[in-house]
C-alpha cells in the first residue's frame, strides 16, 4: 500500500474520532497590527494580544482566547481599549467568517475588559461572574451585560465553551475558560507564564491563590494549551509555575 495512501486513511480516522492537534509548541502569529496580535494555537483557538500602558509595568502585552466551531466564535476578554476590540471583531468576521457569538470578561480590570463597549456596540452579549459586573459598577467601567455564579456554559458552533469560578487569586472575581474540544485553558491573569513575576498584587488574595490554581489542574487533568493572562502559552506546566509562586513559605 503506498505510504500517501496510509497516511491518507490515518488521517480520516483521526478526523472522523474527534482527534485535535495542539499546536502551542509552535504558536503562529497570523495577524499584527499597531494594537493587535492575533496567534494561532491549534486548529480552531486564537490567542488575541493587545497593549496596556501602566504606571508599574509599562507597556504591559495583555492576551485573551478566541475559541471556535463552524462560523461561531466566542471571546474570552476583550482587548485593552475599543479601537482594539473593533479591530479584532472585523478580523474575526473577514478573515475566519464567522460571528462572535459571545465575549467574556474573567475580572474587572482593564486588560479583561477595557474593549467592552465596542462589543455591546456590535449588539454581542458579555456574561461575566456576578463579582465582576459588581466591581465593574463599583469602579465606574462599562458593565457586562449577563451575570453567572460559578459555572457558565455557552454552545458555539455545535461545541461547548465554558467560564468558571474555582476561588480568589489575581483578583476576588477570576474565572478561566476551557474549550473541550481541543483542550485549551484561558487562565487569564489568575495564571502566570513561566519565569513571570508575581506582578499586580493590588486586588490579589496571595494566600488562597496556590489552593484555587490547584482546583483548576484538578479539574482539567486533560488540558493541553494553558494561556495565561500575559507572556507565552505552554501547558500545564504553567499552573504548576504558578502554584509554585504563590505557595506559602
Amino acid at each position: 500500500m503506498p505510504a500517501a495512501f496510509k497516511f491518507g486513511l490515518l488521517f480520516c480516522f483521526l478526523s472522523l474520532f474527534g482527534f485535535q492537534q495542539a499546536y502551542a509548541s509552535d504558536p503562529i502569529i497570523i495577524y499584527q497590527s499597531e494594537r493587535l496580535v492575533i496567534t494561532r494555537l491549534s486548529e480552531n483557538t486564537f490567542q488575541h494580544t493587545s497593549f496596556l500602558q501602566t504606571r508599574d509595568f509599562g507597556n504591559v502585552a495583555c492576551n485573551g482566547l478566541i475559541v471556535r466551531d463552524g462560523n461561531e466564535t466566542i471571546v474570552y476578554d476583550t482587548p485593552t481599549d475599543d479601537a482594539g476590540s473593533y479591530e479584532l471583531i472585523t478580523w474575526i468576521e473577514d478573515s475566519l467568517h464567522a460571528k462572535v457569538k459571545a465575549v467574556i470578561p474573567t475580572h474587572f480590570h482593564a486588560d479583561c475588559l477595557g474593549g467592552l463597549q465596542a462589543f455591546h456596540a456590535h449588539k454581542i452579549p458579555s456574561y461575566a461572574h456576578r463579582k465582576t459586573i459588581a466591581l465593574a459598577q463599583e469602579k465606574g467601567y462599562v458593565v457586562p451585560q449577563h451575570a453567572f455564579d460559578d459555572l457558565l456554559v455557552l454552545e458555539v458552533g455545535d461545541q461547548k465553551a465554558t467560564a468558571r469560578f474555582f476561588g480568589e487569586g489575581h483578583t476576588t472575581d477570576d474565572v478561566v475558560g476551557y474549550f473541550a474540544r481541543e483542550h485549551v485553558l484561558f487562565g487569564g491573569c489568575l495564571i502566570k507564564a513561566v519565569g513571570a513575576s508575581k506582578g499586580n498584587l493590588e486586588d490579589a488574595n496571595q494566600d488562597t491563590w496556590s489552593d484555587t490554581v490547584r482546583k483548576v489542574k484538578a479539574a482539567y487533568p486533560d488540558v493541553q494549551i494553558v494561556v495565561p493572562g500575559h507572556g507565552d502559552p505552554g501547558d500545564s506546566g504553567l499552573l504548576d509555575y504558578t502554584i509554585g509562586l504563590f505557595e506559602k513559605k
